[in-house]
């Protein structure tokens, strides 16, 4: 086997043995388990879709449309207040930093970059773009 998609397995596999890999994946299963966030979320996608179909008539009753996105509104609050939505995006950001960590790494290196010398982020850049894949 080509030892670069063997190293892209052994990294596969150490991603999930990460704490914060773990964190994300018991907090999705939370998420999924808590029948009141899956009613909210229901109860979302069902007012979102009569907003938009209200909004796409012909001739939109735009207090209707204005009630709709208002109830719209309330209900996402109420999931992004859920303490399992909470915990869910408390973690999925720390595994999103490491992987963009990780992609970055790779591209850069793939472009011909010191992989030992690339910052873990765009943000924490050196300031010199003369050799920079780009950051905006």
């Amino acid at each position: 086997m080509d030892r670069i998609v063997e190293l892209a397995r052994e990294l596969g596999a150490a991603l999930q043995e990460d704490e914060r890999y773990i964190r994300v994946q018991m907090a999705q299963a939370a998420a999924d388990e808590d029948k009141a966030l899956q009613e909210l979320i229901g109860e979302f996608n069902l007012k979102r879709i009569a907003a938009q179909n209200e909004a796409s008539r012909e001739t939109p009753d735009t207090d209707k449309v204005t009630a709709l996105t208002d109830e719209v509104s309330a209900v996402y609050e109420k999931i992004m207040e859920n303490p399992s939505m909470v915990a869910y995006n408390t973690a999925k950001p720390e595994l999103d930093r490491v992987m963009e960590a990780v992609a970055r790494i790779i591209t850069l290196s793939a472009q011909g970059e010191d992989p030992y010398a690339i910052p873990e982020s765009a943000e924490s850049c050196g300031g010199n773009c003369a050799s920079c894949g780009g950051c905006h």
